[in-house]
């Protein structure tokens, strides 16, 4: 049986004030009313039932998640009692999943992007799913086929093609590469042979539980005992045992190390929602350029992004390139070249006054 995994433990620190501990970012409802939590989970209607789809977020957070995506089961909202990076979120569910279904495959998605078409994501999607029951040894990655020499995001170095006809699409990987400068990033891009990384994966859940067992003994040990105590609830002997765990991603801790790993290349519109700046890819603009959340006003004003989720009246005049976000006890205002430094003005903020703002 086919398992969907959402992983909705990130903070998204770089969308404060409006990311908050308390609602962080894949809950914020800044495209067209939906929460990014909720357009993760439409996207993948019609491939996965409701009762094989889980949702892996912050113990904090269960009871909202719960409301914002009613059709998952409660039982599948899973609340980690320490965030311990992707190894241990995407471990927790391939532990869970195994005692309900061990035969079962997995599919592995961040709460936190945007992907469009949907049409042409669930066609690439079903070859995964398809190449991983052909391939049940292999670790699977959707790499996103680059528009530009991007210096942000790693990549994957496509191999050679599968000739199965039952993974059509379907490379092997080289290697994977960690954020390049911008030189290299050119000659990636003129290459044909590299990806951006997703985050997003297909595996059996025997093969991904074989590979956590042989990279990471440790964690894997600990993660079987903790799931098998999930269901008498999480006591205060779990929650200490997972944030005991090493903390790491599934990239550095299993993916760049595992036995055999596969690709299919994703030619969709993707997009990691990071940063304020990220709404001017998906949300309309004006005819002077500024992007819009909520009410606003912009008389002579060119290029801006303007957040505000309440009935709070934004008016801009006369300014150019900046980021206004409007929460009920802050209001950011910065250029948009300095937006890379909201997570220094977090954690002032945290100095100044605590965990108030945060």
């Amino acid at each position: 049986m086919r398992h969907a995994v959402i992983l909705a433990g990130g903070a998204g620190t770089r969308l404060w004030p409006l990311s908050r501990q308390a609602r962080p970012k894949q809950l914020l409802r800044l495209i067209g009313g939906r929460s990014l939590l909720q357009l993760a989970l439409e996207r993948l209607e019609g491939l996965f039932a409701p009762e094989q789809t889980w949702v892996i977020t912050s113990a904090d957070h269960v009871e909202v998640v719960a409301r914002e995506v009613p059709n998952v089961p409660r039982e599948n909202i899973v609340g980690e009692p320490v965030g311990r990076d992707t190894a241990n979120a995407i471990g927790l569910a391939a532990n869970l999943i195994a005692l309900r279904d061990p035969g079962a495959t997995m599919a592995v998605f961040p709460a936190d992007h945007l992907i469009e078409p949907r049409d042409r994501f669930q066609q690439v999607l079903s070859t995964g799913l398809s190449a991983v029951d052909a391939h049940a040894d292999a670790l699977l990655t959707f790499g996103i086929v680059p528009t530009e020499a991007h210096t942000g995001y790693g990549y994957i170095h496509r191999g050679d093609a599968l000739d199965r006809a039952d993974a059509s699409g379907a490379y092997q990987v080289r290697a994977f590469r960690e954020k390049p400068d911008a030189d290299t990033a050119r000659a990636y891009l003129a290459s044909g042979e590299y990806y951006w990384n997703s985050g997003m994966f297909v595996w059996s859940v025997a093969t991904i539980r074989a590979e956590l067992e042989r990279l990471l003994p440790e964690n894997q040990r600990a993660l079987a005992e903790i799931t098998a105590k999930w269901g008498d609830g999480v006591g205060d002997d779990v929650a200490r045992a997972f944030g005991e765990l090493r903390k790491i991603s599934i990239d550095f801790g299993v993916m760049e190390h595992a036995r055999r790993v596969l690709v299919v290349p994703m030619d969709c519109r993707w997009l990691d929602v990071g940063s304020w700046t990220a709404l001017q890819n998906v949300a309309p603009a004006d005819a002077d350029g500024n992007v819009t959340v909520g009410t606003s006003l912009t008389p002579s004003a060119k290029n801006n992004v303007l957040v505000s989720e309440d009935d709070h009246l934004l008016v801009a005049l006369g300014v150019e390139d900046l980021i206004v976000v409007h929460a009920s006890d802050v209001t950011l205002v910065c250029r948009q070249q300095d937006e890379q430094r909201v997570r220094e003005l977090v954690a002032l903020c945290q100095e100044r006054f605590g965990e108030r703002y945060s």
